[in-house]
């Protein structure tokens, strides 16, 4: 078992386009796709918009711990593509120098009005541990208190 950087780890991220994001809500694991938008210099935080009406957000609200799993395909020589799992800490942001501090031109596709579309909103997931297998090796990151661009989507 060896231990990849969190340099390392990002390089991995960037290449993986979408995760999946999962709540608990209502005793149940809730699970959808999220979108980082291939934009994505990780050191901890990744960040998703949304709209606020939605499940996914009445689940964080009520229970902020959320994980996120992300996979990339096995290469074209035939290794073993990457799978990384997230534990981490869900934060609501409604502060829009926040929205265009991590808006992309992508995020049109979903946001219309870009940062002033009605009921939009920030999630920012605050990595506590990180654990990867990337063929045959594996490993686990505890994540103190570092920060991230992670840009992301629904």
């Amino acid at each position: 078992m060896t231990t990849m950087t969190m340099e390392e780890l990002s390089g991995k991220l960037a290449k993986i386009d979408f995760c999946m994001l999962n709540t608990l809500g209502s005793g149940r694991i809730n699970t959808r796709p999220m979108s980082n938008n291939g934009d994505v210099e990780y050191d901890g935080d990744s960040w998703f918009f949304s709209y606020e009406a939605t499940k996914k957000i009445e689940d964080i609200e009520r229970d902020s711990g959320v994980a996120l799993t992300f996979t990339a395909p096995p290469s074209l020589l035939g290794k073993p593509g990457i799978f990384i799992a997230v534990d981490g800490e869900a934060h609501l942001i409604r502060d829009k120098a926040q929205f265009e501090k991590h808006w992309v031109k992508d995020l049109d596709r979903w946001f219309p009005d870009g940062i002033d579309t009605p009921g939009i909103i920030l999630i920012k997931v605050s990595a506590r541990t990180i654990e990867y297998w990337d063929g045959e090796d594996n490993g686990r990151l505890d994540v103190s208190s570092t920060s991230a661009v992670n840009k992301g989507a629904v």
